[in-house]
C-alpha cells in the first residue's frame, strides 16, 4: 500500500530535523573543544591581550633591567674599591700592585682618558620648512646607517685615535655598533640618533682620516642631497669613558 504525499513529505522534514540537531551537536562540541584547549595553552591569560605584544615595550622592560643591573655593578664596584684603597693605605705591597693595575687599565681602556681630540655627530635627515622630505627620498635614504657609524669609527682609529667613545660608552676592541631600524644598539643599550662619536687623539691626524674615508664621502653626499645630518668639532679637551670590566670570554671549541 503505497503512503499518502502528506506522510513522505513528514518523514522527509523529520529526518531533516534530526540531522541539524545532529549537526548542530557536533558543532557545539567541536567549540567546546576548542575553548577548551585555548583556555589549557593560555593558562588562563588572555592571549591577544594589548600590552603582551608590542616589541617597543619589550625592549623598555629590557632596557630598565639592564640599567637595574648597570647601578648595581657600579655599586658594587665602588665598595670594591674602597676596601682596595683601605688596605692600601696600610700595606705597601698591596699599594705597588694597586698603582701597576691602574697603569694596565690605562692600556686596557678600563680608565678614563681625556685630551685633545674631535667629536664627530651623525643625524638623521630632518624636514624642510613645509614640513616635507625630498620627493626623491626613499625611507633609507633618511636615516644614519650601521656602515655609517662603522666609517667614522674606522677613520677615527685609522687617524692613531688613544681612545674611542660612542654615546656615553667606550668603544673596544669587542664593541658592535649595530644599527636596528633608526635606533642603534650598543653593549646592550639602545640609542636613538643623534650619535655622538668621541675620540682622543691629534685633531689634524684625526681631521684627516675623517676627509679620507671612503664611507664619509658617501655620507656626506646624502647629507648635501637629503638633509641628513654630518658635523665635525676639534676640542682642546674631550673626555672617553672608562670601559666596564670585561666578562669571561666564550669561544669555540672544536667537537
Amino acid at each position: 500500500m503505497t503512503p499518502p504525499p502528506e506522510a513522505g513529505d513528514r518523514a522527509s522534514r523529520r529526518a531533516g530535523g534530526t540531522a541539524w540537531k545532529v549537526l548542530v551537536l557536533a558543532v557545539l562540541a567541536l567549540a567546546g573543544m576548542l575553548f577548551a584547549t585555548t583556555r589549557t595553552v593560555s593558562h588562563g591569560n588572555e592571549l591577544r591581550s594589548s600590552d603582551s605584544g608590542r616589541l617597543s615595550d619589550l625592549v623598555r622592560a629590557a632596557q630598565t633591567d639592564a640599567d637595574d643591573a648597570e647601578h648595581e655593578r657600579d655599586a658594587l664596584l665602588d665598595r670594591v674599591q674602597q676596601m682596595q684603597r683601605d688596605v692600601a693605605s696600610s700595606d705597601r705591597e698591596v699599594a705597588g700592585l694597586l698603582e701597576q693595575s691602574d697603569e694596565l687599565d690605562v692600556t686596557a681602556g678600563l680608565a678614563e682618558q681625556r685630551g685633545p681630540g674631535v667629536i664627530v655627530t651623525l643625524t638623521d635627515a630632518t624636514r624642510d620648512a613645509r614640513g616635507s622630505y625630498p620627493a626623491d627620498a626613499v625611507p633609507d635614504d633618511l636615516v644614519v646607517h650601521q656602515q655609517d657609524v662603522q666609517s667614522v669609527l674606522n677613520a677615527l682609529w685609522a687617524g692613531g685615535a688613544a681612545a674611542v667613545g660612542m654615546q656615553d660608552q667606550r668603544i673596544v676592541g669587542t664593541s658592535a655598533p649595530r644599527c636596528i631600524g633608526n635606533t642603534l644598539l650598543l653593549h646592550g643599550r639602545t640609542y636613538s640618533p643623534p650619535y655622538r662619536l668621541t675620540a682622543v687623539g691629534d685633531p689634524a691626524r684625526l681631521l684627516a682620516t675623517l676627509d679620507a674615508e671612503p664611507g664619509i664621502r658617501t655620507f656626506r653626499q646624502y647629507v648635501a642631497k637629503f638633509g641628513l645630518g654630518f658635523a665635525v668639532e676639534v676640542r682642546d679637551d674631550v673626555t672617553v669613558p672608562a670601559a666596564p670590566a670585561p666578562g669571561p670570554a666564550h669561544f669555540a671549541q672544536p667537537g
